[in-house]
């Protein structure tokens, strides 16, 4: 096992190959606090990736419900569980650690003899009913003449449920990577995206094992594993993935986590608003959550790290800058590299500083009232 520096648990831990990070890191930001489940982008993924024989189970982005639902069920519980206490020094956090130091152990770390990474395969079942759990609240709601009467006001509820949208994380450290024996599964040099070489795949499933997301799915008809390409073709003439171009509820954003100018870097390393999903597990993922308002931190404290008060109370009165960020989720299927937001307008750029769209930052929006809050996140 090599020493990698993993910024996000803000220290270094144990992994299987040294740190050698990509020319450009493909990322993206997801908003669950505008899903609406609609599962548009479920379909466009299944229909452009999935739709062979063999991959009918495979649902490489799902939407699912908190707390209750999940694909494969019980993903993320189950290896909570397994892991133990999760503790985080939050009272550490700097510039280069900016959620504190997390003191537990990674999948990496807490791995038993002969594996890279903690992990199990799912059983059949688990596989089964893609959409389990869908609307299901915290707690039953109890009425009192057809009126819900156990509630709070913002930003928690008492009953609650949020949709989680769920991609391949693309991840910096990736389990898949580690666990594969055969080194079919690599990064991609170039944009970070996490690929395979079905060639080499002989379908042992140690990275179904070990991924914690449990993204990489077997398909009994070619005994091989396939998994999330990142779209990769749209990527590389500068397109956003199907998932993202699809959303109803523009509730995705892509982009590079290390180009400074991006709007990924702003909303992850500057404001942080937008937090990485079970950060502890040490994969370092590329795919970041700007947390649901309404849902009581305990929990998302517990999904996204210690930063979520913080991206709650920023998301919850924004500044002007990231209100208008936040318009322009969903509003052009160009990736977007640079960005200005002025007084009137926020405006994205490609590559080349060319502009691609203007999108009005509207002034009655920047109050800091929370009508105007709940109309922009």
């Amino acid at each position: 096992m090599s020493q990698v520096n993993n910024w996000q648990i803000g220290r270094k831990m144990e992994y299987r190959y040294d740190e050698a990070r990509p020319k450009r890191q493909f990322a993206a930001v997801f908003n669950p606090n505008r899903c609406i489940a609609c599962q548009t982008c479920t379909m466009a993924c299944k229909s452009t990736w999935t739709f062979s024989k063999g991959q009918e189970y495979m649902w490489w982005n799902n939407v699912e419900t908190k707390p209750f639902g999940g694909y494969p069920h019980s993903w993320d519980s189950k290896l909570l569980s397994y892991m133990g206490e999760q503790e985080w020094d939050a009272g550490a956090a700097s510039a280069d650690k900016p959620y504190g130091e997390f003191k537990g152990k990674t999948i990496f770390e807490a791995a038993k003899s002969k594996e890279t990474a903690a992990g199990y395969i799912p059983s059949d079942d688990q596989w089964n009913a893609p959409n389990i759990g869908e609307d299901t609240a915290n707690k039953a709601i109890h009425l009192e003449d057809g009126v819900a009467q156990d509630w709070a006001e913002l930003p928690q509820h008492k009953i609650w449920f949020f949709y989680l949208a769920r991609i391949c994380n693309h991840c910096t450290y990736p389990a898949c990577l580690s666990a594969c024996p055969r080194a079919a599964i690599y990064k991609r040099p170039q944009d970070g995206i996490v690929v395979q070489d079905q060639t080499r795949c002989r379908g042992y499933r140690y990275c179904v094992r070990e991924c914690p997301y449990k993204k990489p799915m077997y398909n009994g008809n070619t005994r091989v594993t396939e998994k999330c390409i990142g779209c990769y073709p749209r990527v590389e003439d500068d397109w956003v993935t199907r998932c993202i171009s699809a959303c109803v509820g523009k509730i995705r954003l892509q982009g590079w986590i290390d180009n400074e100018k991006s709007p990924i870097y702003f909303l992850v390393k500057k404001e942080q608003v937008a937090l990485p999903l079970y950060p502890q597990w040490g994969t370092e993922p590329n795919v970041y959550y700007i947390p649901p308002r309404w849902v009581p931190f305990s929990y998302l404290n517990q999904m996204f790290g210690p930063g979520v008060e913080k991206a709650v109370e920023k998301i919850t009165k924004p500044s002007h800058e990231l209100l208008g960020l936040l318009q322009l989720f969903g509003v052009t299927q160009k990736i977007i590299h640079s960005y200005e937001v002025d007084e009137k307008n926020a405006v994205a750029f490609d590559e080349n500083g060319k502009e691609i769209i203007r999108v009005e930052n509207n002034p009655e929006l920047v109050g800091r009232d929370e009508a105007a809050c709940k109309n922009v996140t």
